[in-house]
């Protein structure tokens, strides 16, 4: 039989294809269904994804978007793998049964924020009588802000007109004087100061501790799949330290070259915003400092769920053990 040294380069080649293939191991594909828009707050998950956190981790991440309650129902149903929501929609999803789990508590706090013009005399809830506030949905975690700020000021919705407005549009409505106060985020404070408006901001959280954007994914998924969840909150770990160690202005530039380019005006605004909310009181904590980011506190998130039961937002009876879950606690 004869064996040319072509032959033999080429069956070489085969077996070496062969061992490199069967020793490699192709990356998990996994979807997460995002809170809202394609926006730069979601700069450290972007950097991730460029800068191969999650690739570290044998994960592909495709991002959506949508409103926190339609995660839940997707998370809930299969249709996603992962959410990232605010923790209020959570907690309301969990008291009406649907099998979630917080698996990364990302957000320390909550961002929410009810904000008015100055000159429109709004400093209390109880100021918003007569008025009205704009949401993003009714099934959105700044209306339920909303009922229990109002109700601690010993009113109800019943006391304002309430306008739904999308995320994209709902600062433009307060700059434009169709509403008279919003409910929203904190950090769209530093943006309409940057637009010269003087504004008034009564945390959320103040009356209402809670979280902000987390990681969720489906009872099912975390049972069956625990090293997956395990390797997402590892990625997702990793982004955000690497935004914290010093890299603002890098993820920034990651988020407007590739995926948010229309805020590029805004980048001097949204690193002030990263530097003095998310990086000093909101991604971090007393707890993240001893175990890790994405802790879970329970304790916390429980009053949460007792505050809102107790001004019937939600139904009673949902305990933060039975779907929480802290990082460190996933094998």
């Amino acid at each position: 039989m004869s064996f040319t040294l072509k032959g033999l380069a080429a069956s070489l080649a085969l077996v070496a294809a062969s061992v490199f293939t069967s020793g490699a191991s192709a990356a998990d594909k996994v979807v997460l269904q995002i809170d809202g828009n394609v926006v730069p707050f979601y700069a450290p998950l972007y950097a991730g994804v460029e800068n191969g956190f999650f690739a570290d981790q044998d994960i592909e991440v495709e991002f959506l978007y949508g409103g926190a309650s339609d995660i839940l129902t997707n998370i809930a149903a299969g249709n996603v793998d992962f959410g990232f929501p605010n923790g209020d929609a959570v907690v309301a999803a969990a008291s009406n049964g649907l099998p979630i789990k917080v698996v990364h508590t990302t957000y320390q706090r909550g961002i929410g924020a009810l904000l008015a013009k100055s000159e429109s005399g709004i400093k209390t809830y109880a100021d918003l009588k007569g008025k009205t506030v704009a949401v993003t949905s009714l099934g959105s975690p700044n209306y339920l802000q909303l009922q229990v700020g109002l109700a601690k000021a010993g009113l109800s919705v019943d006391d304002v007109k309430v306008e739904v407005v999308s995320s994209g549009a709902i600062v433009q409505t307060l700059q434009s004087d169709d509403v008279d106060a919003i409910i929203f985020s904190e950090l769209r404070k530093y943006a309409l100061e940057a637009n010269g408006f003087d504004v008034t901001m009564i945390l959320s959280n103040d009356f209402l501790p809670s979280f902000g954007n987390v990681l969720v994914t489906s009872a099912e998924n975390l049972a069956d799949n625990p090293d997956l969840v395990k390797r997402m909150t590892n990625a997702v770990s990793a982004s955000y330290q690497w935004v914290i160690d010093g890299h603002i202005d890098d993820a920034l530039k990651i988020s407007m070259d590739k995926y948010t380019p229309t805020w590029v005006e805004q980048t001097a605004m949204l690193s002030t915003a990263f530097e003095n909310t998310f990086v000093a009181s909101v991604w971090q904590s007393d707890l993240t400092k001893e175990k890790g980011l994405g802790a879970a506190d329970l304790d916390a998130w429980q009053n949460n769920i007792d505050i809102l039961s107790e001004y019937d937002v939600i139904s009673g009876g949902v305990k933060a053990a039975d779907f929480v879950v802290d990082p460190s606690d996933i094998k």
